[in-house]
């Protein structure tokens, strides 16, 4: 069986608002752990626990990726900075054709 390989380039990643959809994540988790807590007795008699705990472990895994994804938009953001820094370093240092001949 011969290996796959595409025919096609892969397309770029979506970049979107990608603090703001995890924080706004974190928050629901917490939101419905909170909800919850006061049914807590009610969810133990039926052995279903494991609902209220799932949302407490969905909020403490946000503050994680909350955390993780403000890292990785701050060196992103760097790293463009970076970029154009160097560009502009060596359009400034190219000497220029175009500059008229000392007589």
């Amino acid at each position: 069986m011969a290996k796959w390989t595409p025919k096609h380039e892969a397309p770029e990643p979506l970049e979107g608002p990608v603090v703001a959809t995890i924080t706004g994540g974190t928050i629901l988790w917490f939101v419905l752990f909170l909800v919850q807590v006061p049914f807590y007795g009610w969810f133990d008699d039926r052995d279903l626990t494991w609902w209220v705990w799932t949302c407490l472990a969905g909020a403490g895994l946000g503050l994680i990726g909350i955390w993780y994804v403000r890292g990785r938009d701050a060196a992103i953001k760097r790293h463009e900075a970076e970029r154009v820094a160097e560009a502009t370093r060596s359009a400034e240092a190219a000497p220029s054709d175009e500059r008229a001949p000392d007589a």
